[in-house]
């Protein structure tokens, strides 16, 4: 497996070639956002127009037609995600300094009520066929499975490891999702929420970000290492690997085009690759976006992805602390489609 997979890296690599770089996306605009704090996962609500910012401890609304900041949901210390659930009208973060979820109503962004999960959940999904919320916990190597309806947590899962971004697939009754340590993928079974099945990802290291193509089957995952991995959500065999960028943190997929994405803030670069089969990747244009905006969104319905980042101070010669951020330059960078 590791012989073939250098050759499909290296088939990647061809493929990012300069000859072949085309313009597929190009800068739109920023939205100002402002504040102080990190941020994480950026969510959105294509047909309402919203996007949802995880930042520090409160949840930014972002209105997308109009480009502009409309409200936020307050009270979410260490928010990591916010999951959305349209047809109840909900909206869920996880809370990760509090170990909790809030749940909010979509139209007045208050709050409804918060329920107890594992220690520190970070990545957050809506699951429709059960309508239940997953949080997938980082200290507490566990996943929380909660009633979207009641507020009720149905189940707890403990996954071994550190669990990273997740995908449903409904269809299938499967939960996949990256464990950041351990360098696999476990399958849960939504139906009885158990473990039933852990793959590994070589030649990919320290998976994060995690998008789904549910038509063909494959999953696009970004890794530590610099790739991005078309993986068989059937079997779980590595298809094909192309390079990304230092620092992935997040991936993303349209399912009209057939583009994925792997933001890596470190480079500040968005990797966006066609799928042009269940086989085959290529690289068809490394976007130069801005140091620090490695998550990112993506709306189906436009094409634009949305990516947060800030302004940094300038760090002495040899220094290997982190950048600090200049304080009121936290925005969102918007791109979209050439063509």
């Amino acid at each position: 497996m590791r012989k073939v997979m250098a050759v499909l890296a290296l088939a990647g690599l061809a493929a990012a070639s300069p000859a072949r770089a085309q313009e597929i996306y190009k800068f739109s605009k920023e939205i100002a956002v402002g504040g102080e704090g990190g941020w994480d996962y950026l969510s959105i609500d294509a047909p309402a127009h919203r996007l949802y910012v995880a930042h520090a401890t409160k949840v930014v609304v972002i209105d997308t037609q109009a480009g502009k900041v409309v409200g936020e949901i307050p009270d979410t210390p260490g928010v990591h995600g916010f999951a959305i659930a349209a047809d109840l009208g909900r909206g869920f973060s996880s809370n990760g300094r509090e170990n909790k979820v809030s749940i909010v109503d979509l139209k007045t962004l208050k709050l409804i009520q918060k329920v107890d999960t594992g220690e520190n959940p970070d990545a957050i999904l809506y699951e429709p066929s059960k309508k239940e919320v997953w949080t997938f916990n980082g200290r507490g190597k566990s996943s929380t499975v909660i009633d979207a309806q009641t507020g009720k947590v149905v189940a707890t899962i403990p996954l071994e490891g550190k669990p990273e971004t997740g995908q449903a697939d409904s269809k299938a009754g499967k939960i996949y999702v990256n464990m950041e340590d351990l360098n696999t993928i476990k399958v849960l079974d939504i139906a009885t929420k158990k473990v039933t099945a852990t793959w590994p990802i070589a030649p990919g290291e320290a998976a994060t970000g995690m998008a789904f193509d549910v038509t063909t089957h494959r999953l696009f995952i970004g890794c530590d290492n610099k790739l991005m991995l078309m993986i068989d959500s059937t079997t779980g065999k590595v298809v094909y690997s192309v390079p990304a960028g230092e620092g992935v943190d997040a991936n993303a997929f349209d399912p009209a085009t057939k583009y994925a994405f792997a933001s890596a803030g470190e480079s500040g670069t968005v990797t966006v690759a066609h799928e042009d089969s269940a086989s085959l990747l290529k690289v068809v244009q490394t976007l130069k976006t801005k140091q620090g905006a490695r998550t990112m969104a993506l709306d189906p319905l436009t094409h634009m992805i949305y990516l947060a980042t800030t302004d940094y101070e300038p760090r002495p010669a040899g220094s290997k602390e982190r950048p600090k951020a200049v304080a009121g330059t936290f925005r969102i960078l918007v791109y979209q489609m050439t063509k």
